[in-house]
């Protein structure tokens, strides 16, 4: 990997929730503070769920195998700012009221697809260790991760029903998530002939 690759990654990466300090500190998160977090916070988990998504097309079409390497490091980060959109959703919109919540909840679909989209987010988190790999061992943690295809069609309906008017970004998350899944399944790779295959790495394609 060119050594500069992943500091830049981290930085884009970090530079919302970076923003997001400033603009408290300074007062600057607009007439409605929690409606603009929800909007940073949620729009930064799609696109580093996209990210992640994206890494084993490229890495197949380009050659470049480091690319995994970054894996853990943006799911991670999709994982981070889907929890703080939870927790915005959670602490400022409903004051941890669980009554508030449910009802929400039951009124509301979209809440109930982004609360279960982050539900499915944590095992993957957890789990993004080598520890965890030998653990569960390889096969197995590759099903495990394969959750993350269920992941960003619960993700982008919570978008959808979650903006009611303007659909045009949803629209698009929603396209390139369609052409992100569409290419991996395309480039899966057939199963090896019979022989033990080695543990992959937390940084191994899932």
């Amino acid at each position: 990997m060119p050594p500069a690759v992943k500091p830049a990654v981290f930085a884009a990466a970090i530079a919302p929730f970076g923003w997001l300090l400033y603009a408290a500190f300074f007062g600057d998160l607009g007439t409605d503070p929690v409606e603009t977090i929800a909007q940073v916070t949620g729009t930064s988990a799609l696109v580093c769920l996209a990210a992640t998504l994206s890494i084993t097309p490229l890495r197949r079409l380009t050659g470049w195998n480091w690319l995994i390497r970054l894996r853990r490091m943006v799911g991670l980060f999709a994982f981070f700012y889907a929890l703080l959109h939870a927790l915005d959703f959670f602490v400022f919109d409903h004051s941890l009221s669980v009554a508030s919540i449910l009802e929400d909840v039951i009124e509301h679909p979209w809440v109930l697809f982004g609360f279960t989209a982050l539900l499915l987010l944590v095992p993957l988190a957890v789990t993004s260790t080598n520890g965890w790999v030998r653990r569960l061992g390889g096969r197995r943690w590759q099903r495990l991760h394969r959750l993350i295809y269920l992941i960003a069609p619960l993700a982008t309906a919570h978008y959808f029903l979650a903006v009611k008017r303007d659909v045009t970004w949803p629209t698009v998350f929603a396209l390139i998530f369609g052409v992100l899944l569409m290419a991996r399944l395309a480039y899966r790779v057939p199963s090896r002939a019979p022989g033990r295959r080695p543990l992959p790495s937390a940084e191994a394609e899932s």
